[in-house]
């Protein structure tokens, strides 16, 4: 589980730790570097074709203007800005800037995948960024997030300069070492004798007082949006009465909202909101036809499966879309969501033959599972 591997004991993260103080982890080093080493980030850098707002440099404190790292080009005849010029950011990277890649949860595939998983954990957003820099450099000075960051080291070490109650704490960071930092935690971080990449994991909160502004803004839009009454600076008794009345009303409202329809809703919200994740999906398409009793198929990392009765019918999530199937497919569906890899024949006490491999192959096709090769 990401969480696991970020924090350790998941649970105690979750109970004591989260949101509230600074934490620390070490891991087996090979499993973060293998996340993203300093031979990827010289791939993206030297070798694609990354352009901004994917690509940022900062030295000093300060952001660098992208004029000075990019170049344009054309494709098609169409035109191209913001490519990385591979020769000016090595250069500015050689003088003392930090190379910031930004959103590589959408396009490097193995913090993709920790974020998808991450994110079911938790149940709020993710990110992940990465900085690269130069030995003995430092990109920003002493800032805060406003979002909580799990951060880890896959390459070098950093000295991180950490805030808090009881003063100033130094940390040094290196390959297996991860850190928690709650939202508004003052920080800063120093490469030291080599080069440093490490990668910042941001955890966009979704929070009570957002939820309780979901949840009662349609009660909200029930109040009459007329004008207060003329005069009321002198005869201040109509505003008061009026607002006794409204407000009361609104109480009325609010005691008969449905909660667990508002949390449903706010689950179906969170999940259709996240980005499709189908890697290996032209494979599995092609594999398709060929899926057997004995076919080995494996639950896709970060992808959700949530079951919503309907009565006869059930309503499956699978965050960008829902399913409706026969309630009858409720058991196989649960197992389906327990186990980590099955065979269709794994569900034989539940469906038959030509059943099992129907809804296996659906939910090939829909992206949930995955075939095994």
């Amino acid at each position: 589980m990401a969480l696991d591997l970020l924090s350790g004991d998941a649970q105690t993260f979750r109970d004591k730790v989260w949101a509230s103080r600074t934490h620390l982890h070490r891991t087996d080093p090979a499993a973060l570097v293998g996340l993203l080493s300093l031979d990827d980030a010289d791939l993206l850098l030297t070798g694609s074709a990354i352009r901004t707002p994917s690509i940022r440099l900062a030295r000093d404190g300060a952001v660098l203007p992208s004029s000075s790292f990019t170049r344009s080009a054309t494709l098609a005849g169409q035109p191209l800005s913001g490519l990385v010029d591979a020769r000016k950011a090595l250069a500015a990277f050689a003088e003392g800037a930090t190379v910031v890649f930004q959103g590589l949860h959408r396009s490097w595939p193995p913090l993709t995948r920790l974020v998808a998983e991450l994110e079911l954990e938790l149940g709020h957003p993710c990110q992940a960024n990465a900085y690269l820099t130069p030995p003995g450099s430092q990109g920003f000075a002493v800032h805060r997030d406003s979002h909580d960051v799990f951060v880890f080291q896959t390459a070098g070490t950093k000295q991180w300069e950490v805030h808090g109650q009881d003063g100033v704490e130094q940390v040094l960071l290196e390959p297996g070492l991860s850190m928690y930092l709650p939202a508004g935690t003052p920080h800063a971080a120093r490469a030291q004798e080599t080069v440093s990449l490490h990668v910042t994991v941001g955890i966009n909160q979704l929070t009570w007082r957002g939820l309780v502004e979901r949840t009662v803004r349609a009660a909200l839009a029930e109040v009459p949006d007329s004008h207060l009454p003329a005069g009321y600076l002198d005869d201040r008794a109509p505003l008061a009465a009026g607002l006794a009345e409204h407000l009361t009303a609104l109480a009325d409202r609010l005691r008969e909202l449905d909660t667990d329809a508002a949390v449903e809703a706010e689950v179906r919200r969170f999940l259709t909101s996240r980005s499709p994740r189908l890697p290996g999906g032209l494979h599995d398409v092609l594999a398709l036809p060929e899926v057997d009793d004995d076919t080995v198929l494996r639950r896709r990392a970060g992808h959700p499966c949530v079951l919503l009765d309907r009565g006869e019918r059930l309503e499956v999530l699978l965050g960008d879309r829902s399913l409706d199937v026969p309630a009858r497919l409720r058991p196989a569906l649960e197992e389906v969501r327990r186990r980590p890899d099955l065979r269709p024949a794994d569900l034989a006490d539940l469906l038959d033959p030509q059943s099992r491999l129907v809804l296996c192959r659906r939910l090939v096709r829909e992206g949930l599972l995955e075939v095994v090769r």
